[in-house]
């Protein structure tokens, strides 16, 4: 039974008690409660004899009348006074008893009625009550009848509406699929529910809106990734002439020799943003990257940065991490961008640690640097972007570090959040 059967349910469930109420107090008020006809049906034999047979005796001869029905009912007949009755019925019930009508009581199982209204009977007769008790007043059958007619209303309901709701659920669950695939970098998949489905207006503009972001994803990557090969061919030419000119020009002039090294410089740094574009864009299509066991521990211990950083490094690894299944190298160079990341923005510690909670890895990366501003914390992995600090002019780097690390940890079914460090700095905590 799926989730949006069961809330059809619960709605139909609570209507059908709701109409319920209000067809039976709007019957109560126009043709009086229902219940106390159905007492006064199942009574009907005991009036009839009192109204019929009992009233119907001359006026010496009508208590012995009551007498002998007395003998031979099982309902108890009594007489009570009128002002007893009055102070114990309720106040809607008085003034058709003070009439000379027949009031029932449905809880007790009984009726009342005054013997005469001017004391024709006997002497006194207008104060007195009839008390009819023991009738064979049976609501039970009456409400049990009810929630028969409540369950096959109900039932009528709910069949379709479970036959309709599986269906519909169905449906529902494919575009959850589709949802969650194209998420994950499935970039081909496609909804396919029935052209007779409820929701297939739906499924089909979300193919549509799919089919067109995969065709921007695709053209972005595929820009990216013939910019970043079309660029390392002049890069190359480039690298080429700088040595020529080094060789031909910088040997004697210092002042050539700055500038060629400083040329130099930019072209290498021209030359590492491309090999990120490129590691990014090769992360674009790495759904299906090969996948081996491999020990962490060992891998982080093997990312630790030498012992001559400016930073001061400590480690606490734990020794019952085990094993993963994935790509060792490119987990490998997530860790490493984090840590180069925290050796950029640390003022003089670097903390990393990892543990196992049950089945789930936990890789804390921290420094005591300036920290991530908690608004920045999500944009800080897209690529290219570098918040507006002057930390982060002064540090190299092209903003692909991060955005590098978030996808290759995805890619291992993992992700990064990052919050405040107790050392004053960032925390980045990995989770697979």
């Amino acid at each position: 039974m799926n989730r949006l059967f069961r809330h059809f349910a619960v709605l139909v469930l609570l209507a059908i008690t709701l109409a319920s109420g209000v067809i039976y107090f709007t019957f109560s008020r126009l043709f009086g409660d229902p219940l106390e006809q159905i007492a006064r049906r199942q009574s009907a034999g005991q009036i009839f004899l009192l109204e019929q047979y009992i009233d119907k005796a001359p006026a010496d001869e009508w208590l012995p009348r009551l007498n002998k029905v007395r003998e031979v009912s099982e309902a108890t007949l009594e007489l009570q006074p009128l002002q007893a009755t009055l102070s114990a019925l309720p106040a809607d019930k008085r003034a058709p008893l003070l009439q000379g009508a027949v009031v029932m009581d449905v809880g007790g199982k009984a009726f009342y009625r005054r013997v005469d209204t001017n004391g024709a009977r006997y002497i006194g007769s207008d104060g007195d009550v009839i008390h009819a008790q023991n009738l064979p007043i049976d609501i039970g059958q009456a409400l049990g009848m009810e929630a028969i007619r409540f369950g096959v209303i109900a039932l009528f309901l709910l069949v379709p509406i479970g036959w309709w709701t599986r269906a519909h659920g169905r449906g529902l669950a494919a575009l959850s699929r589709v949802a969650d695939d194209f998420g994950q970098g499935n970039l081909a998949a496609r909804a396919q529910v029935r052209p007779a489905s409820s929701i297939a207006p739906l499924a089909g503009r979300i193919n549509e809106m799919a089919e067109r972001i995969g065709l921007l994803l695709e053209a972005r990557k595929h820009l990216l990734h013939s910019v970043s090969h079309e660029l390392r061919t002049p890069i190359a030419r480039l690298e080429f002439g700088m040595e020529l000119l080094r060789d031909r020009h910088a040997i004697d002039n210092p002042d050539m020799r700055r500038r060629i090294d400083a040329m130099g410089a930019d072209i290498d740094e021209l030359k590492s943003l491309v090999n990120e574009l490129l590691d990014l864009t090769q992360l674009d299509h790495a759904q299906a990257m090969p996948r081996q066991p491999f020990a962490l521990a060992p891998l982080l211990q093997a990312c630790m940065p030498a012992p001559e950083s400016a930073a001061q490094f400590s480690a606490s690894i734990a020794g019952d991490l085990g094993e993963l299944h994935g790509d060792a190298r490119l987990l490998a160079r997530a860790i490493n961008n984090l840590l180069g990341n925290a050796a950029k923005y640390a003022v003089c510690s670097i903390v990393l640690s990892a543990v196992r909670d049950e089945d789930r890895i936990h890789i804390i990366i921290e420094d005591d640097g300036p920290g991530v501003p908690a608004a920045e914390r999500e944009r800080v992995f897209e690529p290219f972007y570098r918040l507006a600090r002057e930390q982060d002019h002064a540090a190299a780097g092209h903003g692909l570090g991060l955005a590098i690390a978030a996808r290759a940890i995805a890619l291992h079914g993992g992700s990064i959040a990052i919050d405040d460090s107790p050392l004053g700095g960032a925390r980045f905590t990995i989770t697979i």
